[in-house]
């Protein structure tokens, strides 16, 4: 059964930023994409970045490129989302999410297993 547990979520002021982790276990992580989502308040989920099997290939919500960083450690089965220069808008809990795909997506339907989020909160 594969588990995704986020963690690194926390407040923190406008232009700050905060490190996101996500540890994967129940399957072989280094096989598979992963995703990072966010839930703003009252807001539909909404895609992050995507992250490739290997490592190699990313793929950023315009909003968000330039600012966040997504990697990965296939040795610790850990992805993690570097988040720099935060604005109020980026408030949300924000999930990790794996499904089928080897490469990078941003479809929801694309990812079958979620974690359980973590709040960000950005004061302005």
């Amino acid at each position: 059964q594969v588990q995704l547990v986020e963690s690194g979520g926390g407040l923190v002021q406008a232009g700050g930023s905060l490190r996101l982790s996500c540890a994967a276990s129940g399957r072989t992580f280094s096989n598979y994409a992963m995703g990072w989502f966010r839930q703003p308040p009252g807001k539909e989920r909404e895609f992050v970045a995507s992250i490739n099997w290997s490592g190699r290939m990313k793929y950023y919500a315009d909003s968000v490129r330039g600012r966040f960083t997504i990697s990965r450690d296939n040795a610790k089965n850990t992805v993690y989302l570097q988040m720099n220069s935060l604005k109020s808008e980026d408030t949300a809990v924000y999930y990790c999410a794996t499904g089928s795909a080897t490469t990078v997506t941003n479809s929801v339907r694309e990812y079958e297993y979620w974690g359980q989020g973590t709040q960000v909160t950005v004061s302005s």
